[in-house]
């Protein structure tokens, strides 16, 4: 039987695991609902909050919509659809799978993959998003009494050290946008060759700013709608803020690439 990353049996287990995942995300909606009820907490108000959490979620939702639909072409529906509905985000998916397609000489937009190269993807992409899960309970508390008593220390080099993570985890993600800026000084005639499946081909030097120009796009977006959100009758934007920049910013792929090549 031909592999296919779109086989219905793939459809029947990332459905069935989701909707464990939705079972229990009810089942403790259910406990919360009689508990609240036991402490005598306003169900009216419960009722808002949670129609109001409702649509919130929308905006995110389109978010992951698009990834799907990225990650898809190569990948097929169902192994986005399960990382992505239950632990993933757009970032680090797509970055995992880029880096195991490339390491098997493919790329992110293969069609053609084998049962061995997408178990190796499906591998990697689930077993690195557990690292987080495994460490929380391994040193969260530790690291939480750390935080806590450098905080009671200095609370000003406490949000230093913070920040200062939070930038090294951005910073890994920069590095992904700029490898490719590289090819501007290596290339010869500026074009740069590769071989793809025994066959030679040849992209444009220039091509390696493409997700510089879309990274900057995004991050104009971004900033324009922060400053949008000072006023109150905007800050609705808060939500919306991500899928703007992020459909935006993929849209400006189309003519960076007629461009740079």
């Amino acid at each position: 039987m031909e592999f296919s990353v779109n086989h219905p049996i793939l459809f029947v287990i990332a459905g069935i695991l989701i909707a464990v995942v939705l079972a229990q995300s009810v089942f403790f909606l259910v406990k919360a609902l009689r508990r609240s009820k036991q402490l005598g907490m306003d169900q009216k108000k419960l009722k808002k909050t949670m129609l109001s959490a409702a649509l919130f979620t929308i905006a995110p939702a389109v978010a992951i919509v698009i990834s799907v639909m990225i990650l898809s072409k190569s990948l097929g529906l169902p192994l986005p659809w399960l990382r992505l509905s239950v632990i993933g985000s757009m970032s680090y998916e797509t970055v995992a799978a880029t880096n195991t397609l490339n390491a098997m000489n493919e790329t992110l937009g293969a069609s053609n993959l084998t049962a061995q190269q997408y178990v190796t993807v499906l591998t990697v992409m689930t077993i690195s998003i557990m690292m987080g899960i495994w460490l929380v309970p391994a040193i969260g508390k530790k690291l939480q009494k750390g935080m806590q008593s450098l905080s009671n220390r200095d609370a000003k080099w406490a949000d230093i050290f913070s920040i200062s993570l939070f930038i090294g985890m951005i910073a890994a993600f920069l590095g992904f946008v700029f490898c490719d800026v590289s090819r501007l000084w290596t290339a010869e005639d500026g074009i740069v060759t590769a071989i793809k499946d025994g066959v030679t081909v040849e992209y444009s030097a220039t091509s390696g700013l493409i997700p510089v120009c879309v990274m900057a796009v995004s991050a104009l977006i971004m900033i324009i709608c922060g400053l949008l959100m000072r006023k109150p009758k905007l800050k609705w934007l808060s939500e919306y803020a991500l899928p703007i920049s992020l459909v935006l910013g993929m849209a400006s792929a189309i003519p960076f690439t007629m461009w740079l090549g």
